[in-house]
């Protein structure tokens, strides 16, 4: 599988503002475990002194992207705004949903892309087939990339050097009792991905639910971002998952990799 888009330049260190980096480290502080926090606990998850992570909360909130009460601070709804300035104006969503809503169409089935940010896959675009399969599959998402098709997908495509460090710096979690949480079969695994092309995912993030997941290159090759498809799994099997649905990603894949 090609590799996946190698990562920008390092820039200097006198050419960026610490104070933007600290600022947006701040606002990712907070997620679905922790949506409140102290100014104590923002401090230690940042690297930050308790005065600089007041002074910071305290900006944050008179810009509008915090709220505070009685000692705890939380994200308001204007963070959304981020997301929505890269939803309406990033290529890579704006050219993939015309895609998911072709999938769903022919499929029934609900489809989403998403690409790797750390230990998680972000989903960037996401369309249901009118029925609830997971409530991970929508745009903004984060789920955990080792237990999950797309992000089998994109760690098979990271240079081997970086996948084995990515593989050595982590702990799997059972989120299920068929979540791969060895090191030696998760990383056959994603070699397995590697060689065919494509991941599925057999009720390893949630149970019930099954996904099999592709990814999407550009005309150069490098991979962008995995899309998938995602069904319960009372209603197709693993066959039928690969018998029906895969040449359909197949060809989704192909249509975008033209514009990509």
């Amino acid at each position: 599988m090609p590799p996946l888009e190698p990562p920008p330049t390092v820039p200097q260190r006198r050419d960026l503002i610490a104070g933007l980096e600290k600022g947006l480290a701040v606002i990712c502080a907070f997620d679905q475990e922790r949506p409140l926090l102290s100014v104590t606990e923002v401090a230690q998850r940042c690297g930050l002194t308790r005065a600089a992570a007041r002074r910071y909360l305290i900006t944050l909130e008179h810009l509008g992207f915090m709220r505070s009460e009685r000692g705890r601070w939380s994200l308001s709804a204007k963070v959304l705004r981020l997301a929505q300035s890269y939803m309406h104006s990033g290529r890579l969503p704006r050219l993939v949903q015309p895609e998911l809503h072709r999938v769903v169409a022919a499929l029934k089935e609900a489809s989403s892309a998403g690409v790797l940010e750390g230990d998680d896959v972000i989903c960037i675009a996401a369309l249901s087939a009118g029925h609830l399969v997971s409530s991970t599959l929508q745009p903004g998402t984060r789920v955990p990339a080792y237990c999950t098709a797309n992000g089998r997908v994109l760690l098979a495509a990271l240079p081997d050097e970086d996948l084995e460090a990515w593989l050595a710096d982590r702990r799997f979690a059972p989120l299920t009792p068929n979540t791969l949480t060895d090191p030696a079969r998760l990383r056959a695994e994603i070699a397995r991905v590697r060689r065919q092309g494509y991941a599925v995912v057999d009720q390893e993030l949630e149970l019930g639910l099954r996904t099999l997941s592709v990814p999407l290159q550009g005309s150069d090759g490098t991979v962008l971002a995995a899309i998938n498809v995602s069904v319960q799994a009372a209603r197709r099997s693993v066959e039928s998952l690969l018998d029906d649905c895969l040449p359909a990603l197949r060809q989704t894949q192909a249509n975008l990799r033209r514009q990509l």
